[in-house]
């Protein structure tokens, strides 16, 4: 298949960029495989065990799609009007591994990443791996990824170690996020061990509920902590329809101006709302709800709702009719399925 051919494929009438789109290389697989073998309970074992363990030695199935970056994917692309998919080492990136694995494999999957852009330019822009477990070594190959390898920003799989990113340990890595001005994509991961507990039952542990829940208590950690009056650029995006953090937008906000005025918690320049407004941005995938959708137009403003499918774990055709269908403007699915994310991943048009 010719992926740059523009008579490979009849072309959509409006730019469609998907912005959570998943990906793997061997090594990692390989490297993951032997993670998940080992004895451990965490939550996010018991996941990938379930999920990836009886594909783990195959190249069928759900592995096959994440790690295929030339055939099947681009003619699932082309056969749903989709120009270009930004693409992310799928959950749980690198932060399984100790320090030196994951910042080696981090290196290896953004190389990797890169290569494939320069192949296909106009099918591919890419979100960089760092290893969060060393924060200085994960700034240095931050600033690789943007600078050398013209990445569009970077994906974390919300919590490391069970420490989240307002630990200020990890300031180097929000630094240097806000100083590429380069937005960094919160992925769900499995609950952390302090709050696994109730989620090992009825398959909360995963994106039915745990995923959400985990990455969305992230966020708000983040806001809560102040954290964002010392990095006020910092651009953050959280999936699955903002994870439902705008939702409870207002009670948050009433509940934290009175715990403020006990002072019991950080005092903020601005209330929660206000920095979700300019600080995250959300996309759509796997909320495919057109009164969600609304709501959170209507809330945050159209200009921080982007689109995506989380491929291959989510199906592209119903993604698409999810937007076409919506009761929005031309103007406004136009901002969702193109310019928005032009502008926060910095892709060329």
């Amino acid at each position: 298949m010719t992926l740059n051919n523009p008579s490979a494929c009849a072309q959509p009438l409006i730019r469609r960029i998907a912005t959570e789109e998943a990906f793997t290389i061997p090594e990692v697989v390989v490297a993951l495989r032997d993670v998940i073998q080992a004895p451990g309970q965490s939550l996010d074992l018991e996941v990938l065990r379930r999920v990836y363990g009886a594909s783990l030695d195959s190249r069928s199935g759900l592995l096959s799609a994440l790690l295929d970056l030339e055939d099947g994917r681009v003619r699932d692309m082309d056969e749903n009007g989709v120009a270009m998919h930004l693409l992310s080492l799928t959950y749980p990136g690198v932060q399984l591994f100790d320090a030196d694995t994951a910042t080696d494999l981090a290196i290896l999957a953004n190389d990797r990443l890169a290569e494939t852009i320069r192949r296909h330019p106009n099918r591919y822009a890419g979100l960089a791996s760092f290893a969060p477990q060393s924060p200085l070594r994960a700034a240095k190959e931050m600033e690789r990824a943007i600078n050398r390898l013209k990445l569009n920003g970077f994906i974390v799989n919300s919590h490391t170690n069970n420490e989240y990113l307002d630990n200020r340990k990890y300031w180097p890595i929000l630094e240097a996020a806000e100083a590429l001005e380069a937005c960094v994509y919160l992925h769900p991961r499995a609950p952390s061990d302090g709050m696994a507990g109730p989620f090992r039952d009825y398959g909360l542990d995963n994106a039915t509920w745990g995923f959400g829940i985990e990455t969305g208590t992230h966020a708000v950690r983040l806001i809560l902590s102040g954290v964002l009056d010392r990095f006020p650029k910092l651009k953050l995006c959280l999936g699955h329809m903002g994870e439902g953090v705008h939702f409870w937008l207002y009670r948050i906000d009433l509940m934290q101006a009175r715990a403020q005025s006990w002072g019991i918690v950080p005092k903020l320049q601005m209330k929660p709302s206000e920095y979700f407004v300019r600080n995250f941005v959300i996309t759509t995938c796997g909320q495919e709800d057109h009164l969600a959708l609304d709501y959170s137009i209507k809330k945050l403003g159209v200009a921080n709702v982007l689109w995506s499918i989380d491929y291959p774990f989510q199906s592209t055709a119903a993604a698409v009719s999810f937007v076409d269908t919506a009761p929005i403007s031309d103007v406004d699915r136009a901002a969702i399925y193109h310019i928005n994310a032009e502008r926060v991943f910095h892709i060329g048009t």
